[in-house]
């Protein structure tokens, strides 16, 4: 189902939250919600869910504007960061439990509940009970009582920061899977530009309460709209040239010693990260002001010309790889 956001805002007093913001989410995306901490997106979340009043705008979920329906009218579902997991109640019985509180039969509601288990591969342990499940599998439950009642659109707030990294790749597939398989709209906040890159089809990027750029996450990399955006992805150096107008050219397409090219200017080494596959070199370079300058360099390569600290070599780019940024 289509979720459209019309002029958006939510003011805390004389504190905005969120500006004016206008998305469209495709039926069937799955969209990241991507920025710091007090960008606005978890609030975004929880108007589109009903969980939070809208102090002017509009939520359109499907043909419908849902400013005034309740959550449970909206036809979405919210899984929080917190999973919530009532302890006294197993897993099987954790995920009815919504099901329970419509007026379902026990017979359909715990037939219902085994098939979401089954989804997410938990149905073997239907029977135990939260404390008994690790992080992972905890975090899996909450999907499944997420998407037993059949929300068209689901609200996803962090559902993977408190994982270990490991198992955060894994639940990174799971819920890509998941999302495919069943065609819902999945909207999810999260911090991590590695995790929205991985799941989204739509990156919405927000700094301040205000969407910075919206579009596939291929874009958001390699043609970043600002500087904002360029610097929070990450993977990009910002340059001012002598017009003052900004550029980003990706760290992995800086040219050293004789490719730097005609452009290029001296730079000075200060920095080497060894990253397995790569070298990550950190200069400072001189040009219309001092920059901080990252050149990201094939392993291979470096080994056969390794770089040493306070060296000075020529630094450039292609100008092909240079994105001329809006601010």
């Amino acid at each position: 189902m289509d979720v459209e956001l019309i002029s958006l805002t939510k003011r805390y007093g004389n504190t905005v939250a969120v500006d004016g913001i206008d998305l469209k989410v495709r039926s069937g995306a799955y969209c990241c919600l991507l920025g710091p901490s007090g960008c606005g997106k978890t609030t975004t979340l929880r108007m589109i869910g009903g969980h939070e009043t809208v102090s002017s705008g509009d939520v359109v979920i499907g043909p419908r504007a849902v400013g005034d329906a309740t959550p449970a009218e909206r036809g979405t579902a919210m899984m929080f960061q917190s999973y919530a997991l009532f302890p006294h109640l197993n897993c099987r019985d954790n995920v009815a439990f919504s099901l329970r509180m419509r007026g379902v039969g026990k017979a359909e509601r715990r037939a219902k509940a085994l098939a979401m288990l089954d989804l997410v591969q938990m149905a073997h342990l239907a029977e135990r009970l939260p404390a008994q499940l690790s992080g992972g599998q905890q975090q899996r439950v909450a999907l499944a009582r997420a998407l037993v009642t059949g929300p068209k659109v689901l609200l996803l707030d962090e559902p993977l920061s408190a994982l270990d990294p490991f198992l955060r790749v894994r639940m990174r597939t799971e819920l890509k899977r998941i999302q495919a398989e069943l065609g819902l709209t999945f909207i999810h906040v999260t911090h991590s530009q590695e995790e929205a890159m991985a799941l989204s089809d739509l990156v919405v990027v927000m700094n301040g309460g205000r969407i910075e750029q919206a579009a596939d996450p291929r874009d958001v990399f390699e043609r970043p709209a600002t500087a904002f955006v360029a610097r929070f992805i990450g993977g990009h150096n910002i340059i001012r040239l002598p017009d003052s107008t900004e550029i980003a050219v990706r760290t992995d397409r800086m040219r050293l010693g004789a490719e730097a090219g005609p452009g290029a200017v001296p730079a000075r080494v200060v920095s080497v990260e060894y990253q397995g596959a790569s070298v990550h070199v950190g200069f400072e370079a001189d040009g219309p002001g001092a920059m901080a300058l990252t050149a990201v360099i094939d392993d291979a390569a470096y080994a056969s010309r390794p770089l040493a600290l306070g060296e000075t070599v020529p630094l450039g780019w292609d100008a092909t790889a240079a994105h001329r940024l809006s601010a």
